[in-house]
């Protein structure tokens, strides 16, 4: 049997194995890029400059896009962030800087002094793109205590916008999400110091329908609150409190068959980075799942913080296993 089969393979020579073998490594070249395993994301993947609080999302040019707070060098803590950026990538493998979208000197509301340009986000409807950014009005030591969450609008998702106010009713508190679900429906999401509240948009995207109500069920919440959605449920993760058990913030979720709730707390999904903060996004792009955060990597320093992506996997029950942080840049 063997000395059949021996006399049935062809015979090659020097230039057919040649040509065998340069389409076999192109073929294996190929696999290897579409797979990821060469073009694979780096982490930070913004080495130009300090960038925190990702705000990642998926517009309908097909490109994801991240909106990010800015850590100005050198550091002298979060007071000094003055103004965002927008990134956008096709493949999460090269990234296009778009440029400052805003700094605290066009809001006319804002605090004199400027900075505190804290972690925004993003959303779109109707043909406008809406970006929803904290800033406090008052001056010196009034800061914390006069938080606002300010509106401004572009037709475009990266360029071009112009503030439009601020949303009237809501308590002194930061980070923004707003969340629009598969009916167009709009929710916002706020928070800090333990307390997160949510609630509906009307549809001018700048006014509260209804009343804010506080978000139950969640366990040791600081701030960061970020909704998406995935099979029906809905998830809402967030950043714990500081130096428990002497470690920095951890990335927890809940979930929900409803956007606000009652919430079950499912978990930690994230342990601390090397940065006092944590911040964080979530969502899919080009089926994979992404987890957005970011660290100190970069420069060592809390202040100077870089913003991050890694892989995000979901257990078969909907839970989300922990997420593998990787470091693939160069330090400065």
């Amino acid at each position: 049997m063997r000395q059949s089969l021996s006399v049935k393979i062809p015979s090659f020579n020097i230039k057919n194995r040649l040509s065998a073998f340069c389409a076999a490594l192109v073929f294996s070249v190929t696999v290897l890029f579409s797979s990821g395993s060469v073009m694979a994301q780096k982490n930070p993947f913004i080495t130009s400059m300090y960038t925190a609080d990702p705000s990642a999302h998926v517009w309908k040019d097909g490109r994801l896009y991240v909106y990010a707070s800015h850590d100005i060098f050198p550091a002298r803590g979060c007071d000094l962030m003055d103004q965002y950026h927008v990134f956008s990538t096709n493949d999460m493998v090269h990234w296009k800087d778009h440029g400052e979208i805003l700094r605290a000197s066009q809001v006319p509301w804002g605090r004199p002094e400027g900075g505190f340009m804290w972690a925004p986000d993003c959303a779109y409807k109707n043909g406008t793109y809406y970006f929803y950014f904290p800033h406090p009005s008052g001056e010196g030591k009034l800061w914390n205590s006069t938080w606002k969450i300010g509106v401004a609008t572009s037709k475009s998702p990266a360029s071009g916008f112009k503030v439009q106010g601020y949303i009237k009713g809501l308590d002194p508190m930061i980070d923004p999400c707003v969340f629009v679900d598969d009916d167009g429906q709009a929710y916002l999401f706020y928070g800090g110091g333990g307390t997160c509240k949510g609630g509906k948009l009307k549809d001018n995207m700048m006014e509260v329908d209804g009343e804010m109500q506080k978000m139950e069920g969640l366990q040791d919440f600081h701030e960061a609150s970020w909704v998406h959605k995935r099979n029906g449920i809905y998830y809402l993760s967030y950043s714990d409190n500081h130096d428990v058990n002497g470690k920095h913030n951890q990335m927890r979720y809940a979930t929900s068959k409803s956007p606000l709730g009652p919430w079950t707390y499912q978990g930690i999904y994230m342990e601390p980075t090397d940065s006092f903060t944590n911040h964080g996004s979530i969502v899919e792009y080009k089926g994979q799942w992404w987890s957005f955060y970011h660290n100190s990597s970069l420069s060592n320093n809390d202040w100077l913080r870089s913003i991050c992506a890694d892989k995000l996997y979901y257990n078969e029950d909907g839970t989300i296993k922990m997420v593998v942080q990787t470091t693939g840049a160069e330090k400065k």
